[in-house]
């Protein structure tokens, strides 16, 4: 599980780290994981001797640990020159050291000439409200003129937020981001997430001095497989979870298909279905049972899915609040986000799980959409607080969040390919079979998320995906994570 902290707790167990080892030794450590991880960089396409490394190196510590990776780099043949952004504020010991092995500061970003890589130290996890003038016009002059050359940032790409994923104007893009100790949000949360590239983790002895929890988490393989409910040979379809789905319309009968799909290739044991798709959802899932309604009367259920391309009117209304009175655990999607009632929602004893995109996120709160996309870890904490819910905030990095203080979970395996129609559907369906089958609501929405994820890369396979490709790939992303 990859795990991240806030830079204050980075920082105060940074400085209980501090006191149990020599002056310096942290950085050392920073700067030769760093100069590590740009030497295999160089090495895929030549070689570190002879390579011409640029550092761009800001006044803080990651300047320092630039300067340093620099030296070791110096001292291994490259060509390595240091452009400063504030002269008189570089690191002094790190750029004596720099000096001493060779590398050479440059004048300014003009006549540079070729490089094989570039060096970001301009701002470190400390950074906030984006890039100065005097570092954003020395960016914007080496990027015009290398903007194909690979670029490794230092700890976090500088101009993005390390505690919220927020970028405010114009950030590094990094191939690659090497950090130390442990990941911060602002690594695994869009849009800062896009900014840092492949990520590298450098052990520099921070483990011990984290506390518990962390304040992000992100699922991978052995985490999904220890969660998947897997059935027993004495298991029947209750055992297996019966999930529920109020879903589709004469407008969108297609919402019902796909949200059953997700269901049943998400492992349902049965699936109930109540609503107007009833003849199209037969059509294509014969084992579905079926009934008019109202949701109460259909039947033993362990977990309901309620929303998708249900529409207005009464009936869509009526169903919300029959639903959402029930005592079993409730997922509410798409138009069931607008028509539930917030008081019944949070006086709910049962569990809900909500699952809005960015726009349906911005009407829940009371906010512009631009306002969630910029903030998505702030508008997925307040949701959940506010409707005292499990919150699954969809996107290019989805998140879920619990009213109650646990981590919340960011999901690693998003893929643009899941930007077509219907393939939330998919997801509710799937993520109620979870919650029917027993997981808590947190794991439930995880779990769902990442086969969600992993059922559009099997059913793309590099090729356009619709939301029928991604329910008939579920079962792959299953056995692919039991296989580890």
């Amino acid at each position: 599980m990859r795990r991240a902290y806030s830079v204050e707790t980075v920082r105060a167990a940074e400085a209980a780290l501090l006191k149990r080892v020599p002056e310096g030794a942290l950085m050392q450590r920073a700067a030769a994981g760093l100069a590590a991880a740009c030497g295999d960089l160089l090495r895929r396409t030549g070689r570190v001797y002879g390579s011409r490394v640029l550092l761009l190196v800001g006044s803080g510590d990651n300047g320092g640990d630039a300067l340093y990776a620099g030296a070791r780099l110096a001292r291994r043949g490259a060509g390595v020159r240091a452009l400063l952004v504030s002269p008189d504020r570089a690191h002094a010991a790190g750029l004596a050291a720099f000096l001493a092995a060779g590398g050479r500061v440059a004048d300014g970003p003009d006549g540079l000439g070729g490089l094989d890589l570039v060096v970001d130290g301009i701002t470190g996890i400390g950074g906030r409200g984006g890039l100065r003038e005097d570092a954003l016009a020395l960016l914007r002059a080496v990027t015009r003129s290398h903007s194909r050359t690979p670029v490794i940032a230092v700890d976090l790409p500088s101009g993005v937020e390390a505690d919220s994923g927020e970028v405010h104007g114009e950030a590094v893009r990094a191939d690659a981001t090497v950090t130390f100790g442990t990941y911060k949000p602002g690594h695994l949360i869009d849009p800062a997430a896009e900014h840092a590239g492949a990520l590298r983790l450098v052990d520099i002895g921070l483990g011990p001095e984290l506390p518990e929890p962390p304040d992000l988490e992100a699922l991978q393989y052995a985490d999904v497989a220890a969660l998947l409910p897997v059935p027993g040979a004495e298991s029947d379809k209750y055992s297996r979870g019966v999930v529920g789905v109020v879903a589709g319309s004469e407008r969108y009968p297609g919402a019902a298909v796909l949200a059953v799909s997700g269901a049943l290739h998400g492992g349902a044991g049965a699936v109930r279905y109540v609503g107007p798709g009833a003849d199209a959802v037969i059509a294509r899932f014969p084992e579905t049972l079926v009934h008019a309604g109202p949701p109460s009367k259909a039947g033993r259920v362990q977990a309901w899915v309620i929303g998708p391309g249900l529409g207005d009117g009464r009936w869509a209304e009526e169903a919300v609040a029959d639903v959402l009175g029930a005592d079993v655990p409730v997922l509410v999607d798409a138009d069931g986000l607008r028509l539930l009632d917030p008081e019944t929602v949070r006086t709910r004893t049962a569990a809900t799980v909500l699952t809005p995109h960015a726009g349906e996120a911005a009407a829940l709160l009371g906010v512009a959409r631009e306002e969630v996309e910029a903030g998505r870890l702030a508008a997925v904490r307040e949701l959940a607080a506010r409707y005292r819910a499990t919150v699954l905030l969809k996107g290019s990095t989805t998140l879920v969040a619990e009213a109650r203080d646990t981590p919340v979970r960011v999901n690693p395996t998003g893929t643009g390919w899941l930007a077509t129609a219907g393939s939330g559907d998919v997801l509710s369906g799937l993520t109620g079979s979870l919650l029917a089958a027993g997981l808590a609501p947190r794991d439930a929405a995880s779990v769902g998320a990442y086969l969600h994820g992993l059922a559009a890369r099997h059913g793309s396979d590099g090729a356009p995906v619709s939301a029928q490709d991604v329910a008939h790939g579920i079962p792959a992303a299953w056995r692919d994570v039991r296989a580890g």
